[in-house]
């Protein structure tokens, strides 16, 4: 499993978190997610996989959230 931390500067509420982690969590591949509010960001647990990382980016997008760059 690999780690991995996105910022996704529209996070701001408890709505945020719910929609993002609820998008998140089915996805095959996913072991772990979770929004921190106060750091705007999205941590999770996956398989390493470039798929599962598209995907995952994909969720957050088409709940309404925009991934910026993470460079």
């Amino acid at each position: 499993m690999s780690t991995t931390t996105l910022n996704v500067p529209e996070i701001s509420c408890g709505h945020c978190k719910s929609a993002i982690e609820g998008a998140v969590s089915p996805l095959d591949g996913v072991d772990r997610v979770e929004v921190i509010i106060e750091a705007k960001t999205v941590e999770f647990d996956y398989d390493g996989t470039d798929r599962t990382l598209t995907s995952i980016v994909r969720a957050i997008e088409d709940v309404g959230y925009a991934v910026p760059d993470q460079t």
